[in-house]
């Protein structure tokens, strides 16, 4: 899929442009996407709304002031202080509107995007790439917020608007202060992307994450775009590939009961399909050579979300859609975060919101029911 054509403005860079390799800027979500697509890897289309464009958010409210000041009021012993606060800090940004010059350039951005692919009102994923994200000692992966199925020009303003409430969640905020991180100085860049109409999805790892073996890469994934695995309805194929030789070494099949094929509800799997796998043989192994790719850039274990787009042919339908550093093993002090018998799309894979979901959310991502966090298929997109 080749890279749309889009004029790079002060606020809005292309996974094209040089300027989305800088994480300071764009983050690590809008790095990895920036520099897989300059790698040539498969990679669905998009732009990054930079973080300063939330810096000029702020300064158009002065609130960072107001927000130091809340953040102050912060007793991490109390989880009902924790819950204020939050919802004060939500209530502050939700109340100031985005500055009329990043509407425009936003808005150009997405239409750009539209006009690339000749769809007008393409649906996109919208997802949050903070600043401080996915680093080495620290990573808020899976801590902030994704929405897919997002439609129309006013529908990604809503959206980008609420990645910037989704810096002082509760959940976000509570992670801050537990390992003593300043959330005034976390910044928040979000990623707009073509939503892939996935026929599966899931993630992979370049390492077995369970054993932290380097020899193996290790994939799970569910028919659609995944979300079952958000709340434990499905349990995910699992292959795993050795990686010298790239020889498929093992492969479990997963209870794969609903699947979500367009971020709006979950729909029964057809009974024939209940005893296939989601990948064949050969797609594991060419998302593992993808994988094995992406290692060898980056000098180090990385885990990978990715998709199998059913509107595109074979040999072109298998799409990277992020890629992040390993935490876990990398840092050899550090002990795995989830027990043997967990998932591994459950663990490493960020907040999921349907277009159909947000849209009855009259208080906000952090209030709404059903709100979900911890999946790979879509943030999908």
């Amino acid at each position: 899929m080749s890279a749309p054509v889009m004029t790079r403005t002060t606020f809005t860079l292309p996974f094209s442009d040089p300027g989305c390799l800088d994480a300071r800027e764009v983050g690590g979500k809008g790095k990895g996407l920036a520099e897989m697509t300059q790698a040539g890897l498969p990679v669905p289309p998009g732009f990054t709304v930079s973080a300063g464009a939330y810096r000029e958010f702020l300064a158009a409210g002065d609130l960072r002031k107001r927000l130091a000041g809340l953040l102050a009021r912060v007793d991490l012993g109390d989880a009902g202080s924790v819950e204020r606060v939050s919802a004060e800090l939500a209530e502050l940004l939700a109340a100031q509107p985005l500055p009329e010059h990043l509407v425009d350039e936003i808005s150009a951005a997405y239409r750009a995007l539209c006009g690339h692919l000749g769809v007008p009102d393409l649906a996109v994923a919208v997802r949050s790439s903070a600043t401080a994200e996915d680093s080495a000692a620290d990573s808020f992966a899976g801590e902030f917020e994704t929405w897919v199925d997002i439609t129309g020009v006013d529908d990604v303003l809503i959206h980008v608007h609420r990645c910037y409430t989704s810096v002082f969640a509760g959940r976000v905020l509570r992670y801050a202060l537990e390992r003593g991180i300043d959330l005034a100085g976390v910044e928040m860049a979000v990623v707009v992307q073509k939503v892939v109409r996935a026929r599966a999805a899931g993630v992979m790892f370049t390492l077995d994450p369970i054993t932290g073996d380097r020899s193996r890469i290790v994939l799970e994934s569910s028919w659609g775009l995944g979300l079952a695995v958000v709340g434990g309805e499905v349990t995910p194929d699992r292959f795993i590939v050795g990686k010298v030789g790239l020889s498929l070494r093992e492969k479990v099949l997963g209870a794969k009961r609903v699947e979500y094929r367009d971020g709006t509800g979950a729909v029964p799997v057809e009974e024939p399909r209940l005893r296939e796998f989601c990948l064949s043989d050969e797609e594991a192994l060419a998302l593992a050579a993808l994988a094995k790719t992406v290692e060898k850039r980056h000098h180090a274990p990385q885990d990978i979300e990715f998709a199998v787009d059913e509107d595109l042919p074979d040999g072109e339908n298998l799409l990277l859609l992020q890629c992040r550093p390993e935490t876990v093993w990398s840092g050899r002090h550090r002990a795995p975060k989830f027990e043997q018998g967990a998932g591994l799309m459950s663990w490493i894979t960020g907040g999921i919101r349907s277009a159909a979901a947000a849209a009855t959310d009259a208080a906000g991502p952090e209030t709404a029911p059903g709100h979900t966090h911890g999946e790979a298929g879509h943030d999908h997109g």
